[in-house]
């Protein structure tokens, strides 16, 4: 006797914000569908974040689709927990089908065509659609040279930091001078740690411009809707977000004046152990404040252009500051010498897709070959992709677009989701 498998409408592999953003419109057409989650909803935010870590949205754009904001704080944002219960609330309010605890082991095409097996920790699930919001920023990624630092250095990815507390005593090296490396650099600081933060050339914004929080004036002027290729004409690549303080302006200068010790970027270990340096804080900082005035132009011009009764642009906090900077400059570390101890690495991550085995769908690095989150084999999409179609994307403000795109994908193309069935 042949056993049926029931054929899903789709399955999404990810109880996020993406995934549950789609499963939130995969039902209010009434599909059938399952939410796979490798641990608890928000998993990624309960396991992945320090404790003090805060959404870099303000409140009143942190909803998910269909929701708004309704408090009396809309300018606040959340905090790690606050946003995981939020995520949980939603998934509860709206009856969503997520299943947890159920990891995905494999993903391949079916028996019939047009049909998916996916493999998991309670057996297989058989669906014409998939899409995948498991996150494109999950797995940490370390320079070659972490391997060749002293044995005595305790090192951790900033995925693993939770407070200066769970470090050992003495002084701490964060390498990365993006978003996680300055607020962790900052934590840090403010714990009273002496912190040596290798600098990147990295993009910072304002927390606040002419009487607005800094991400609704990025939404109203379209800045978040430029292209994914767009971006990568203008500047050859995706560039790492600017860096964002979640209360207050964050740039160098600032971190400087809490005490923070700006080096250049991270070249590697010499033969006696020690660590190499380039000589470019001041590029660094200067390319953080050029990357600042372009976007408050860019503000401007909007501003102008809608005839807008916006207040006078403010001081920036960040240029107000006279930076502290090592004279000479530091180009080489003794972390003993030092009283360096431990090493965060704040040096960017990847996505983990290792068990689709689909073809076509992965680059070379194993990460994912898509155009506005729709991939080359028909039914197979990804969610909440880090710059997947704009700027926009990979924020969470961003789903409420996204997720009935995808769901919706005409039939013409040859991505619409059909109606279920069954297959041997």
């Amino acid at each position: 006797m042949t056993n049926k498998v029931d054929v899903l409408d789709a399955v999404v592999v990810g109880a996020g914000w993406a995934g549950l953003g789609v499963s939130h419109a995969l039902k209010q057409q009434g599909l059938s569908h399952h939410v796979l989650e490798r641990g608890r909803v928000g998993e990624t935010w309960r396991t992945q974040r320090w404790d003090s870590f805060r959404m870099n949205t303000p409140n009143v754009q942190t909803v998910m689709p269909g929701d708004s904001y309704d408090g009396t704080d809309p300018d606040g944002v959340l905090t790690r927990d606050a946003f995981v219960a939020l995520l949980e609330d939603f998934a509860q309010r709206n009856s969503l089908p997520v299943e947890q605890n159920c990891p995905v082991i494999e993903l391949a095409a079916g028996p019939e065509n047009g049909v998916y097996r996916l493999t998991t920790s309670r057996g297989k699930l058989a669906a014409r659609n998939v899409v995948v919001a498991s996150g494109s920023l999950n797995v940490a990624r370390r320079p070659q040279w972490a391997a060749a630092l002293p044995p005595s250095l305790h090192q951790i990815d900033a995925s693993d930091y939770r407070s200066a507390t769970d470090l050992q005593k003495g002084a701490v090296l964060v390498v990365g001078g993006g978003q996680s490396g300055c607020q962790i650099a900052e934590d840090l600081a403010e714990a009273g740690r002496t912190v040596f933060l290798s600098t990147s050339r990295i993009g910072r914004l304002p927390r606040r411009y002419r009487g607005r929080d800094i991400m609704i004036w990025l939404v109203q002027s379209g800045f978040l809707d430029v292209r994914r290729e767009q971006i990568i004409q203008m500047l050859g690549r995706i560039p790492a977000r600017g860096v964002l303080g979640s209360t207050h302006t964050m740039s160098f200068q600032s971190l400087s004046a809490r005490g923070v010790v700006l080096l250049g970027r991270f070249t590697g270990v010499q033969n006696v152990g020690q660590l190499t340096f380039t000589d470019d804080v001041d590029d660094h900082l200067r390319f953080a404040d050029e990357a600042s005035a372009n976007v408050k132009r860019q503000i401007d011009e909007f501003i102008a252009r809608a005839g807008i009764d916006a207040p006078a642009a403010e001081p920036d906090p960040a240029e107000i500051v006279t930076p502290r900077l090592p004279n000479p400059p530091i180009h080489t570390l003794d972390p003993a010498a030092s009283g360096i101890t431990t090493v965060i690495w704040c040096t960017g991550f990847r996505g983990d897709f290792g068990w689709m085995q689909l073809p076509g769908v992965l680059d070379a690095e194993g990460q994912p070959l898509q155009e506005d989150g729709v991939t080359a084999l028909p039914g197979i999409y990804f969610a909440g992709l880090d710059f997947g179609s704009t700027r926009k994307s990979g924020i969470i403000l961003a789903i409420a677009d996204e997720a009935p795109r995808l769901v919706g994908r005409s039939s013409d193309a040859g991505h619409a989701i059909p109606a279920a069935g069954s297959v041997p």
